[in-house]
């Protein structure tokens, strides 16, 4: 019989890579001489890969005016910037329109990564 705390210990670490079998991105809408966008990439940007959350979900950076390229489907087009979409597996699952400062975008970045449902 395996003890409990070895199966405890394997289920703690096998679990969560089953959990979050999709592929997850953040989609950054920016556009030239969006202000909010340059504020993100001063405060966020340097730091955001090396985050819990940059490492689940990589950012990917689009152009607002620019076609939506044929591997994401969103709920509804980006009106303006900067405008974040957490996608899994290409599919729109939350979004953060605008950039409210750091200590609020963290949160809610957080926040919309735990919501992804098992599976996605």
């Amino acid at each position: 019989m395996i003890p409990r705390l070895v199966l405890s210990l394997f289920l703690a670490v096998a679990l969560p890579v089953q959990v979050r079998a999709a592929e997850l991105q953040l989609l950054m809408f920016e556009q030239p001489g969006c202000i909010y966008c340059a504020r993100w990439n001063a405060e966020v940007a340097p730091q955001y890969p090396l985050t819990d959350e940059g490492k689940a979900a990589p950012l990917r950076r689009l152009q607002l005016r620019e076609p939506l390229p044929a591997d994401l489907t969103l709920d509804r087009p980006a009106a303006f910037t900067p405008t974040f979409v957490l996608v899994a597996d290409g599919v729109e699952t939350g979004r953060i329109e605008g950039y409210p400062g750091e200590d609020f975008f963290w949160p809610l970045l957080a926040r919309l990564i735990a919501a992804v449902p098992a599976g996605e």
